[in-house]
Order: structure tokens, then sequence, then C-alpha cells
């Protein structure tokens, strides 16, 4: 109990003999304790440092204790004392923190801001954005729509703008997931964009969104997985036209949204949706149903029902292993798990 107080184990020893016999000198003490008489010392020593023993009035030579209600009440204070003064050092600690924390924040903004990329943070700075580029856009717009379902405010925003693009004579074209199919307001928009001249496409999986102006121009998430977090606004040619080669690819192998999805030809295999063999390869890879659904845009759910199903086909006792399975098959095409 004393430890917490500062005092060690074998002071707390002997100043508690010492209060039982407060004439006992440090041979008696040492006889009762079985300690040799200089560890003793040693502890008289330290007993002394800390006020709990002091010269005696009566015979100046000789240490008496102090009283625990005073000399433990002093280490008390003393230990008080020194939690306050941590502390105080603690929260200067925390504001110090708080200001290199602020200008690192500064120097980073700074040197990430250049020519060629630019940080947006907020939905207020994205949006913005979005609209200063499309408003400036005199060619082609391109985008990933990456959410299953898109929100009635993000359709709202977005209806004006599109309009005012398409108006303009802007070739527009955006690749949503195969699941909007699923949610009739975001189906209807994606109807309502062909009618106005869009074109729209969907596929079963698609890469993190972004949107490309006039082929020169791109805004992507910090983080795809939290698109709240803050966009990147690049510019370089070298990385925006990687984006545009991209997006290409993607757009040859999707499938007009007025479209049914089509099924494999080949009679060796079974007849399997583009939702049937995105499960199969994102198995392959390793993913879970939770990264599946979330690549889809479709629930959990939805995928345990479909990874069921095609286990059962090919006789695999875990989704790894049918993923495996339907590479080894020729149910999948080795070159989408690069």
């Amino acid at each position: 109990m004393l430890e917490k107080l500062g005092l060690d184990a074998e002071a707390g020893a002997v100043y508690k003999e010492m209060l039982k016999d407060p004439q006992s000198g440090p041979a008696d003490i040492a006889g009762r304790l079985g300690w040799d008489e200089a560890r003793v010392r040693s502890s008289l020593d330290e007993l002394a440092r800390l006020a709990l023993l002091r010269p005696s009035w009566q015979d100046p030579g000789v240490l008496k204790p102090v009283e625990p209600e005073v000399g433990l009440r002093y280490l008390l204070d003393r230990r008080e004392a020194e939690l306050q003064r941590r502390l105080l050092e603690i929260e200067q600690g925390r504001r110090d923190l708080v200001e290199v924390v602020a200008e690192y924040a500064n120097l980073t903004r700074s040197s990430r801001k250049s020519a060629d990329v630019e940080v947006l943070e907020g939905i207020d700075s994205i949006r913005l954005r979005i609209e200063s580029l499309a408003t400036a856009c005199t060619e082609e717009v391109l985008g990933f729509v990456t959410s299953g379902v898109m929100s009635e405010a993000n359709i709202e925003a977005s209806r004006p703008l599109d309009l005012r693009v398409l108006r303009r004579g802007v070739r527009l074209r955006s690749i949503y997931l195969e699941s909007i199919k699923n949610d009739n307001t975001t189906i209807t928009y994606a109807h309502w964009l062909t009618e106005q001249g869009a074109q729209v496409r969907v596929a079963p999986t698609l890469p993190p969104r972004m949107v490309i102006y006039d082929r020169s121009t791109a805004i992507v998430p910090v983080d795809p997985e939290e698109t709240r977090r803050g966009a990147l606004v690049l510019r370089g040619h070298g990385v925006v036209g990687a984006l545009c080669e991209l997006f290409d690819r993607v757009w040859q192998s999707s499938l007009p949204v007025t479209s049914e999805p089509e099924a494999l030809v080949d009679r060796e295999k079974p007849e399997l949706s583009p939702r049937s063999q995105a499960i199969l390869v994102l198995l392959a890879k390793g993913a879970t149903d939770e990264m599946i659904a979330r690549r889809l845009g479709v629930s959990v759910r939805t995928v345990r029902r479909g990874t069921a199903e095609l286990a059962a086909q090919l006789g695999a006792k875990t989704k790894f292993q049918a993923g495996m399975m339907a590479l080894q098959h020729g149910w999948v095409d080795p070159a989408l798990l690069t």
C-alpha cells in the first residue's frame, strides 16, 4: 500500500519496524527482519530522503520516525503535486500536438496542391468544383457511378447539371453498376439520361468512382471506401490519360442500360450472367461476401445466395475453392484476375 505513495517495500518494512519501536537501531531492525545491517541502513537513507525520519530533538544524533499522519500525508501531498505537474505537462503536450498537426496539415496541403493535383475537402467544395468543371467542358464527360442506389438528393443535384451539359452538345457517357436495375429511382434516372441524349451503360463491377472532363481533368475520391473524406482533382497528362484508357476498356465490356445481360454461349459451360462471373472472379481473389456486395452494389444476402448456388454447381466446399475451380474449368477468363 505504501508503494503507491512512492515508498518501496523494503523502506516501508523498516519504517513500520521503527514505528513499532522508535528506540530501535539498525542492528535491532536487521535482527527482527533477518536482513544484514547494510540493507537496513540503505532503507534508512531512503526514509530520510522522503522526510519520514528526522533527527531527535533530545538526541540530535539519533533519527526518529515521523508520525504516519504527518509523514505519509506529506508523501501523499507530494504525489498529488507531481500528478498535477504531469497533468499540466500533458495539457501542454495536447496544445503542442494541435499546433503541430495544424502546421503539418498546412504543409501537406500546400505541397499536394500543384498544377497537376488539388485536394478538395468536404461535399460543398467537391460539388462546387464539379459544377465548375462541367460548365467549362466543351467536348466530353466520362464517369463511373459506383453506387448501386442514388438518393433523391443526389439525383436532384445532378439532373440540372447533366441537362445543361447535354444541351450544350457535350457528349456524356456514364457507366453504372448493373445493380441499379434493382432500384426504381436510379434506373428511372438512367433512362431519363438516355432520353436526353446521354449514353449510359452498366457493368457488374466497376473501378472506384471518377469523372473525367474533356479527357484532361479528372476527379477521383481520396478514399474510394469513404467518398466524404474528400476528392482529388487530377490534371496531369499521364495519369488522366491512364484513367481515360481504363474508362474506354470498361466501356467496351459494358452493356447499354436498356439491354439484358448476355449469357455465355459456350455449351460446355453453364450460362453465367455478368454478375455471376464477377462473383467468381472476386471469390478467386479471396474477397469476402461484404467486399463483393460493396463492389457489385448489392446486398450481402444476394451475394451469399449467389455464391452458394455457384459453389453447389461446382461442387466446391468453400467460396474461395469455388472461385479457383471456376478458373480451372474455364468458367472465368484468367485475364480478369489481373
